[in-house]
C-alpha cells in the first residue's frame, strides 16, 4: 500500500486551456479519498494524470517514495476501475479477471487462487464461465472490481463507476465498495460528480471547480462549514438556500425582513455590506412567531419529509420538514433559524466570511 501526493499538478491543452489548476493533495497509506465536482471542472483529468493517462503539464505526482511523472501506466502498480467496465465480451468472467496477471507471467496456480479469491469476496463465484452478456450491469461492475483486486495493487483508482447503474443499485454498489474498501485497506481515489456519493464514501473529500479544489475535508466538516457559495450549494440535497443579506449597524444582517444576530460568528461586518446568506434547508423551522415570511409556491413529497418551495426578495428558497411536522397554513410560512447555523458569503468572490 501507498500514499498518493500530489505537488502543484498542472494540465493545459494546446490553444492554452487549463484544465487542472496547480492542485496539491495528501492521500494518506489506506485513505479513501473522494474527487467531486461538476462536469468540466477537472476531476477526472486529475485521476488520469495519477494514472498516468494524461500527461502532467506541471508539478509532481507521487505514489509511495517514487515520483511517477515518467513511470508508464503499467508500471505504477496501480489498478483503475472505469465507468464503462472495459471488458472483453468474448471472453469469460474468469478470464477477464485473469488477462492482467497472465499478460504479468504470473504462475498458473497463484492466478487461479487470486480470481477464486476475488470472486469469493465479490460474491460472483457462480458466475465465472459467464460471458459478460450474461451478467446484469451490477454484476459487471463486480467483475471490473473483481479484475482490479486481483492485482493487488497499492493504489485503486475509480472513474465515476456507478454512473450506469440504476438508482437502486447504486446505492447497494457504493455500500460495498466502501466495505471492500475498508477490508481490503487499499489507497482509493474515487472521481464523482454526484456528492451524495462522495458525502458517503470518502475520507477526505475533495470538492473541485473549474480547474481548482474549492475544499478539502472530512465530508461532515465540508457540509457544516464549505469554505465558498460554490461549495455550500454543491454539497448537500436539497442544496443550501443562498438569499441576499444586508449588515446592520449592531452585527445583525438583514434578510426578508428579519434580522439575523450574527456578530459573535462574523465580528467586524461593516454596516451596509450587502453578503450572500446561506441557510440549509433543514435549519429552517416553522414558528408562529416573528421570523422570515416565505409565500409558499408548491410542496414537493418525498414520503418521509416534505420540501416546501417559494422565492424570498427573488432568490429561490426551500425549507425541508418531516411530513406532517407542519400543521400550520403552508401557503405561507414564518421561518426562524439558529444563528450559529446561518453561513455567510462573500457577494463579489463567494468565500466565505467569518467562522
Amino acid at each position: 500500500m501507498a500514499e498518493v501526493v500530489l505537488k502543484d499538478v498542472r494540465k493545459t491543452y494546446a490553444g492554452g486551456v487549463e484544465a487542472v489548476k496547480g492542485v496539491s493533495l495528501d492521500i494518506p497509506d489506506g485513505g479513501f479519498c473522494v474527487l467531486v465536482g461538476p462536469s468540466g471542472c477537472g476531476k477526472s483529468t486529475l485521476l488520469r494524470m495519477i494514472a498516468g493517462l494524461e500527461t502532467i503539464t506541471a508539478g509532481s505526482v507521487a505514489i509511495g517514495p517514487r515520483v511517477v511523472n515518467d513511470v508508464e501506466p503499467a508500471d505504477r502498480d496501480i489498478a483503475m476501475v472505469f465507468q464503462n467496465y472495459a471488458l472483453y465480451p468474448h471472453m469469460s468472467v474468469y478470464d477477464n479477471m485473469a488477462y492482467g496477471l497472465k499478460n504479468r507471467g504470473t504462475p498458473k496456480d497463484e492466478i487461479d487462487k487470486r480470481v477464486k479469491e476475488a470472486a469469493r469476496i465479490l460474491a460472483i463465484e457462480s458466475f465465472l464461465a459467464r460471458k459478460p452478456r450474461a451478467l446484469s450491469g451490477g454484476q459487471r461492475q463486480r467483475v471490473a472490481m473483481g479484475r482490479a483486486i486481483v492485482r493487488k495493487p497499492q493504489v485503486f483508482l475509480f472513474d465515476e463507476p456507478l454512473s450506469n447503474l440504476d438508482a437502486k443499485l447504486r446505492v447497494q454498489m457504493r455500500v460495498e465498495i466502501k466495505r471492500l474498501q475498508r477490508a481490503l485497506g487499499v489507497t482509493s481515489v474515487y472521481v464523482t460528480h454526484d456528492q451524495v456519493e462522495a458525502m458517503t464514501l470518502s475520507d477526505k473529500l475533495v470538492v473541485m471547480n473549474a480547474g481548482n479544489v474549492e475544499q478539502v475535508g472530512l465530508p461532515n466538516d465540508v457540509y457544516k462549514r464549505p469554505a465558498s457559495r460554490f461549495v455550500a450549494t454543491f454539497i448537500g440535497s436539497p442544496p443550501m438556500n443562498i438569499v441576499p443579506g444586508i449588515v446592520e449597524g449592531d452585527g445583525r444582517v438583514a434578510v426578508g425582513g428579519h434580522m439575523l444576530a450574527v456578530a459573535d460568528m462574523a465580528p467586524g461586518l461593516a454596516p451596509g455590506t450587502v453578503l450572500d446568506v446561506g441557510l440549509r434547508p433543514e435549519d429552517l423551522e416553522v414558528s408562529g412567531g416573528p421570523g422570515i415570511r416565505l409565500p409558499v409556491d408548491f410542496v414537493e413529497e418525498l414520503g418521509a419529509t416534505q420540501l416546501f418551495h417559494g422565492k424570498l426578495d427573488g432568490a429561490e428558497m426551500v425549507v425541508q420538514a418531516p411530513t406532517g411536522a407542519i400543521t400550520s397554513d403552508t401557503r405561507q410560512l414564518t421561518l426562524t433559524i439558529d444563528a450559529a447555523k446561518v453561513h455567510l458569503f462573500d457577494r463579489d468572490t463567494g468565500a466565505r466570511r467569518g467562522r
